[in-house]
């Protein structure tokens, strides 16, 4: 469908939550808000820094750059630039990007009269960043904890912590989010697939519906959650993805610092097999 055809049915003015009409605009068919202002002031401050940052180095090899946290000694204090605080600076225009578009979301669900699933689902991912920037460096005291912005860099920093931890693939929640992120990706690719075949037939075939669609997966596995089920299957699937990524590393350090094998001990001493 056109897109001019359905455009001014959503095109309506209210639904904002700061600005009024002020920064009730669109740019195309992009609408805008105050949030869509605010995120894009962060979003181009934290690009910049992060150039200002590249420049500062010592390469401008794309792997190597690398905006790193203050050391631990800083605590949660404020550091110097050249030492840690235009990586605090680049996680506020972060923060403040992330958070206003979801905020931007929220006035777009509100224009078109529908739920808030799209920025709820952001908000687990905004959560997940959260927890490694700003909530497990607070809780260990230092912003030092925080992951280097770079890529290789970044790379390192998630294998030291997988060895800090000797094997972090036993950590409880890790196994949780893993879980959660394979199975959003097999469901959704269920879903995708299906809805491709049946939106592109085989020549001279004629095109399917949801019936046929349903029936489907009930004559293959037994069952069918629906049109409207699998979404929210797939909502919260992908929210739980982010949510224990998340606790997964709230939880290593401020509540458990040894290896996580070591944690499966009891495990080993329930009752019915302990003596054997």
């Amino acid at each position: 469908m056109p897109m001019l055809s359905y455009e001014p049915k959503y095109r309506v003015s209210g639904g904002t939550l700061v600005g009024g009409d002020l920064f009730d605009f669109w740019i195309g068919p992009f609408y805008v808000g105050f949030f869509g202002v605010a995120s894009a002031f962060f979003a181009t401050l934290g690009t910049a820094l992060i150039i200002y940052g590249a420049a500062m180095g010592p390469t401008w090899a794309l792997f190597r750059i690398s905006i790193d946290p203050p050391p631990i000694s800083y605590g949660l204090h404020m550091a110097p630039l050249r030492e840690g605080g235009l990586w605090q600076i680049i996680t506020v225009c972060a923060l403040g990007a992330f958070i206003s578009w979801a905020l931007r979301q929220v006035e777009i669900c509100r224009k078109l009269g529908m739920g808030y699933h799209v920025p709820i689902g952001f908000s687990a991912a905004i959560f997940a960043y959260v927890a490694l920037v700003v909530i497990r460096p607070v809780l260990l005291g230092a912003w030092g904890y925080g992951f280097p912005y770079g890529i290789m860099s970044h790379l390192d920093w998630v294998s030291n912590v997988g060895y800090q931890y000797l094997h972090f693939h036993y950590n409880p929640a890790h196994m949780l989010a893993v879980s959660f992120f394979f199975t959003t990706t097999f469901a959704l690719g269920l879903h995708g697939g299906e809805i491709l075949a049946a939106a592109n037939p085989g020549h001279g075939g004629s095109v399917k519906y949801g019936e046929h669609e349903s029936v489907y997966f009930r004559d293959t596995i037994g069952y069918s959650i629906g049109e409207l089920g699998i979404h929210r299957l797939g909502l919260f699937l992908a929210i739980n993805a982010g949510v224990w990524s998340a606790v997964c590393m709230i939880i290593s350090g401020p509540f458990w610092t040894h290896g996580w094998p070591y944690w499966w001990n009891w495990w080993l001493s329930i009752p019915i097999w302990s003596h054997l």
